[in-house]
């Protein structure tokens, strides 16, 4: 029999009863009881739904409030410390990821390159020792669901380690670690694991080359003192790094991912590395929306079955970065509804897949390859490429752009903005949802629109800002907006995806050629400017984000797809200047995020993104101000493709990483526009003015006053009114004082 196993599940819910449920506890509408209470029940309800699917081992442990990360960071006391005279519980959970009035948050980053965030845990002056038997206790509960199927998952110590912060002695960090994880080990063994899947991704990056010699370390550690665990060794999103040398740790099992990482993995299996080992082989996309090829899979399958020990079969990755089900999709055309697998359709696969490669065809396997088929011959999935040749890839040098620039906009030293959304309030939620549910018409809502432009253009003058924006209230989303606006997108009913926290995205679905076929900005564009004499920015997502938080098409190159959507942004932003629109932002929020894990691979993507950017925006006059806006990075691996993208300004989230990220470009010369944001969106509590006047003065070592703009670090869409408000007064103020200081 071919077992059939999971890596972790969706948080969220089909309808994000999840996010609703945690937001409840953070407004003060459920108590702390009740929001434990609510969270069983749904923690209870995904792993019945696994165990119906006919898992044989199911996760646990992959479930959290919050972060996966945080939860191991409390669990083992590597709590920063401005938090560590505060009673550990909840609310010091929940103030560690988003801060409090006393204490600012803890970093927030990708998790390797996805849209996933997670809490950077913190190392400076920590002793770690357990707190509470966190993950045993899932367990136990778990068990009473559905018995010895629970499979406990717990990240690695060395990708812990290796994902954190302030470390000054790595070898020593994780050899503080080892007694914990050989507690936690020994307790799930004597309770009855079987297996306990320790996900160790780190050991697909560069960076693993670096770490063999602790791997080896580590895994004999825990062979010699708790020889009972059954330990799988999980790996995902890239290939295992020196599989040769990987595969004699003494581990039952190693978890590989056979479809981010397949020919070199494929490798490593042909090689005979793990002839005597067991695989938990990754063969269902985790990543992304489409349906698996059953035809070349069950190759696949085949294949491994011939070299190795024993083999699972499971997804690529957790199903955290995919939705929970297509079932309520019912506005879907059925050829492309079909051609989909979110999470649950996922665990249908390879349920279909082990029963295929046991001998046991089914009507729902050939169903499932005749849909596969359907969707590849569609109308949709042709491939036209346009010619690039005539498009202007290149602009006049910066500094005679810039001295055109600002005779025409005449900005102060020092300009105000922010970087584009603001709170979308409960009454502009619910109004839009009215005006979906067809209760409102199309005037009524597009007046409703006005009137939120204009009360927050209003604010921003009131606040005297310098370059306003809109605040995109007619935008659930920066790249669903544009999905549903462009040729070759859909759009889903309830395709969420978890960001970060409570912060749930719908990526739009690329299942054709990309093109634009109406405006998608204009109006609102427009309607703002008319409402005041200061500069208003167009605000457009870029090729690579939009592309990075969608879905993407499987069946052509990235490149040909960035370079599609960059064409579709040329076009917007060819509309807005002819409208008069004299500073024209295009975000480029994750560009970082697609970077390859593996270095040998990075640049072509960093060449690919640089040009798709220059096809969006360098047809533009002198005189248009191109801004751009990119989230957490690791900045130094990319700094010069950023200077490359020759944005006149950009604007970056650095106010978590305590200066980190801004040394980046204190230690590289960058002649163009920026600003580093001085407040962090993320948590509830407003800055001090002396916060942001030291935020804006440590740049200023390094970067002249001319180049310097000052923001906020994101987008203000998750904040509520009043504290946006408090925030942006403070914002202005402590900028004025700076000026002062500096004459200006």
């Amino acid at each position: 029999m071919v077992k059939i196993s999971n890596l972790g599940y969706p948080r969220l819910g089909e309808n994000r009863e999840w996010k609703k449920l945690i937001e409840s506890y953070w407004a003060g509408k459920v108590s702390q009881e009740e929001l434990q209470a609510q969270a069983k029940e749904l923690r209870l309800a995904f792993l019945k739904k696994q165990a119906d699917a006919g898992l044989d081992l199911i996760p646990v442990g992959d479930f959290s409030l919050y972060d996966h990360i945080l939860d191991l960071s409390v669990q083992f006391g590597v709590i920063p410390k401005r938090f560590s005279d505060e009673y550990i519980d909840l609310d010091l959970y929940f103030a560690i990821a988003r801060g409090n009035q006393d204490n600012v948050a803890s970093s927030m980053k990708k998790w390797f390159n996805t849209n996933y965030h997670y809490i950077v845990p913190e190392w400076s002056g920590v002793q770690p020792h357990l707190t509470n038997t966190r993950l045993l206790d899932l367990y136990l509960e778990a068990r009473e669901v559905i018995g010895d199927k629970a499979k406990p998952v717990i990240t690695g110590p060395i990708t812990y380690v290796a994902l954190s912060s302030e470390v000054s002695d790595f070898t020593a960090a994780v050899k503080k670690l080892l007694p914990l994880y050989k507690r936690v080990f020994t307790e799930l063994v004597e309770a009855g694991a079987t297996y306990i899947q320790v996900d160790e991704p780190i050991f697909v990056t560069d960076e693993g080359d670096d770490l063999l010699e602790a791997a080896k370390s580590v895994y004999s550690y825990f062979a010699k003192e708790v020889p009972e665990a059954k330990l799988i060794f999980q790996t995902y999103f890239e290939t295992l790094i020196d599989a040769k040398e990987l595969s004699h740790l003494p581990v039952a099992a190693f978890g590989l991912d056979f479809v981010h990482g397949l020919e070199e993995n494929l490798e490593a299996v042909d090689a005979g590395y793990f002839a005597d080992k067991e695989v938990f082989a990754g063969v269902v996309d985790g990543r992304n929306v489409w349906a698996s090829d059953f035809v070349k899979t069950s190759e696949l399958l085949a294949n491994l079955q011939a070299k190795v020990g024993n083999f699972v079969i499971q997804p690529s990755c957790s199903l955290l970065h995919v939705p929970v089900t297509t079932k309520n999709e019912t506005e879907l055309e059925p050829v492309l509804k079909n051609g989909l697998a979110f999470a649950d359709e996922k665990l249908q696969e390879i349920q279909l897949l082990s029963q295929h490669v046991e001998g046991k065809p089914s009507e729902a396997y050939a169903k499932h390859v005749a849909d596969f088929n359907a969707l590849q011959a569609a109308d949709f999935r042709n491939v036209t490429l346009e010619n690039l040749d005539d498009v202007v890839t290149e602009r006049v040098d910066y500094k005679v752009r810039r001295q055109v620039q600002q005779d025409k906009l005449d900005l102060p030293i020092l300009p105000t903005t922010t970087i584009g959304s603001f709170p979308q309030s409960p009454e502009v939620r619910r109004t839009r949802l009215t005006w979906k549910r067809g209760d409102i018409s199309d005037a009524e809502y597009e007046n409703f629109i006005q009137s939120e432009i204009a009360r927050w253009i209003k604010i921003q003058e009131d606040l005297d800002i310098d370059v306003l924006v809109h605040g995109e209230f007619e935008r659930v989303d920066m790249v669903e907006f544009f999905g549903q606006k462009l040729a070759g997108f859909t759009t889903t009913a309830y395709g969420w995806v978890q960001s970060y926290g409570s912060r749930a995205v719908k990526p739009p679905i690329i299942y054709g050629d990309v093109k634009h076929i109406q405006p998608l900005t204009v109006k609102e564009t427009v309607y703002a400017q008319s409402l005041t004499d200061r500069p208003v920015k167009g605000m457009l997502t870029g090729p690579i984000t939009i592309t990075n938080w969608s879905f993407e098409r499987s069946d052509i190159s990235r490149a040909d797809l960035f370079n599609q959507i960059g064409l579709a942004i040329k076009d917007e932003i060819k509309l807005l200047e002819d409208v008069g629109i004299a500073i024209i932002q295009v975000d480029e929020a994750a560009l970082r995020e697609g970077l390859p894990l593996r270095k040998s691979k990075q640049q072509a993507y960093l060449d690919d993104a640089v040009h798709a950017f220059h096809i969006a925006t360098s047809s533009v006059k002198d005189e248009t101000q191109i801004h751009t806006h990119m989230c957490y990075s690791k900045f130094s691996e990319i700094i010069d493709s950023i200077r490359a993208l020759d944005a006149d300004v950009i604007s970056i989230e650095t106010s978590r990483s305590h200066g980190d990220v801004i040394e980046s470009f204190e230690t590289a010369v960058y002649p163009l526009g920026i600003g580093l944001g001085v407040y962090d969106i993320h948590s509830p509590r407003v800055p001090t003015k002396e916060e942001v006047i030291a935020n804006i003065e440590r740049p200023l070592r390094q970067l002249s006053l001319e180049q310097f703009w000052v923001n906020p670090d994101c987008g203000l869409k998750t904040r509520r009114e009043p504290e946006t408000i408090s925030a942006l007064e403070i914002l202005v103020a402590a900028t004025k004082e700076v000026r002062a200081k500096y004459g200006k």
